[in-house]
């Protein structure tokens, strides 16, 4: 993951096995969260690809996409042919049919507009119409290309996270919170919605059920009704956590999930993440609290400039001596 001339991740192969607990370690500025965003799809990787069980999540060429590429080069077709003859259609269709004091004529208003506009031969019709739907067609064509791997499809392909710095709304209660983590399961549309038809709140009933479940899975169920504002930073972190999981992701990414937190919340972090491994959901996180890592992963990777130095169980990272001069630095002698 390159921006401009430096490169904040390079070369970094990490595979995570289903059903495991997979630590990213390093120092401050090592690239962890990084590349969490370039798995996730707010960044979009400068090189290699982010396979979920073995597919490049990625946007299909659909007939929705077609159906957009249509309109937005017919739509800048035409733009384009009245912008080149603005003034000679003005002329035609509206000064040379205005009469100071009468009713305007639309109907030969409409018709002088359509009469002048192909009647302006190739150059002043045909050629901009031709320029126009190519350079409207190229560029929703380039919009579709650079939005492949949008977090939303990231999402629809089974990955969910947490962020560093807490993202709840502060303004909703817990349940609304968990709520929101499901749209992407919710099939109500903006009909629905609008008339509140039966489908729709029996959608909206069951995705409350599933949000008070979540709730209780990770201790909060109690203050389902509270804003998120108002939570303790530790049952901010849980609310995170119960968010991500409202999508029924197949891996989950927990960035600095402990931060903040005290040894007794901690403790309890500890066997959420557990919990949440042996539920079925596979976990991969970055995390600088070492007895966390140590305690809970299966296997971790350690960063560090960017680049990986190290791989192995908790055991083999804790006596290598590439970690350890990492974070405590090396002895220069002599």
């Amino acid at each position: 993951m390159r921006f401009g001339g430096l490169t904040a991740v390079k070369d970094v192969s990490v595979e995570v096995k289903p059903g495991s607990i997979t630590a990213v370690i390093g120092p401050n500025g090592a690239g962890k969260t990084t590349l969490f965003n370039a798995i996730t799809g707010v960044y979009e990787p400068t090189e290699g690809r982010v396979l979920v069980a073995g597919r490049d999540p990625q946007r299909e060429f659909s007939s929705r996409v077609t159906m957009g590429i249509v309109v937005t080069a017919l739509a800048t077709a035409i733009f384009l042919a009245v912008l080149v003859r603005v003034e000679v259609l003005w002329q035609a269709a509206i000064i040379d049919n205005y009469v100071f004091q009468q009713p305007f004529p639309w109907m030969k208003a409409v018709a002088a507009f359509f009469t002048t506009f192909f009647g302006g031969g190739f150059f002043g019709t045909w050629l901009p119409l031709l320029i126009g739907a190519l350079l409207g067609g190229a560029g929703r064509l380039v919009i579709w290309s650079r939005t492949r791997r949008t977090p939303d499809v990231i999402a629809s392909a089974g990955v969910a996270r947490t962020f560093q710095n807490i993202r709840l709304f502060p303004e909703l209660s817990l349940v609304e919170n968990v709520v929101v983590g499901m749209d992407r399961r919710l099939h109500t549309g903006f009909i629905g919605a609008l008339f509140a038809l039966p489908s729709a709140l029996r959608e909206r009933t069951k995705a409350r059920m599933d949000a008070m479940a979540l709730l209780d899975f990770v201790g909060l169920a109690d203050r389902a009704e509270t804003a998120a504002a108002n939570l303790p930073y530790g049952h901010q972190r849980r609310l995170e956590i119960a968010r991500a999981l409202a999508s029924k992701p197949a891996v989950i990414l927990l960035d600095e999930p402990a931060a903040g937190m005290n040894p007794t919340e901690t403790v309890d972090l500890m066997r959420l993440i557990r919990a949440i491994r042996d539920a079925g959901t596979t976990v991969v996180l970055i995390e600088h609290h070492m007895r966390v890592v140590m305690g809970i992963s299966d296997r971790i990777h350690v960063l560090q400039y960017g680049e990986k130095i190290a791989e192995g169980t908790p055991e083999e990272i804790r006596n290598d001596p590439r970690c350890i001069e990492a974070y405590l630095g090396k002895e220069e002698l002599g």
